[in-house]
């Protein structure tokens, strides 16, 4: 009797493991956690902007959309983790915004004032308009200078300004 006693026990502790619960780690392939928040025109999560700086941007967003059917999307963010490259993270908030039809940007801007990163993203059915070496030029000439005196709305909005009108053209 004993014998059996024991062996129910060792069995009722030896499972008990097995029906744990674990906590399940964040993977990069998760974008659903780290992209959770709510987007729009201007996303400053980073808090770079201004309140007039955030509207006035918003405004010439949704009028550029709303006239061209393009829909530029900026967002900050001090942070990237659990990316390790700017590019990447870029590119997987890209993907997650493009599967909600109300989200998907043409174009995405994503800055960190924290970071000194920068990246555009765009589709491929514009890269006529506007190429690589044009994005690389605007940020260059019209949202780096600015940056370097702090003033990022004012960078991003001549960024924006540059972008549109290569759009507008053709």
């Amino acid at each position: 009797m004993k014998k059996i006693f024991f062996i129910i026990i060792i069995a009722l502790f030896s499972t008990g493991k097995s029906f744990s619960q674990t906590k399940k780690e964040n993977t990069v392939s998760d974008s659903q956690n780290v992209f959770s928040r709510p987007y729009d025109y201007v996303n400053d999560f980073e808090k770079i902007l201004n309140p007039n700086q955030t509207a006035s941007l918003t405004n010439t967003l949704k009028a550029f959309e709303k006239q061209f059917l393009y829909k530029i999307t900026v967002v900050t963010t001090s942070t990237i983790q659990p990316y390790t490259s700017f590019p990447d993270y870029a590119l997987e908030l890209d993907k997650y915004l493009a599967k909600d039809p109300k989200l998907d940007p043409t174009i995405l801007i994503v800055v960190s004032k924290e970071l000194r990163q920068i990246q555009v993203q765009s589709i491929d059915l514009i890269r006529y308009k506007l190429s690589d070496n044009d994005t690389q030029s605007i940020i260059t000439t019209y949202a780096v200078p600015e940056f370097k005196k702090g003033d990022y709305g004012k960078g991003l909005e001549l960024a924006v300004e540059q972008i549109m009108s290569k759009l507008k053209t053709y």
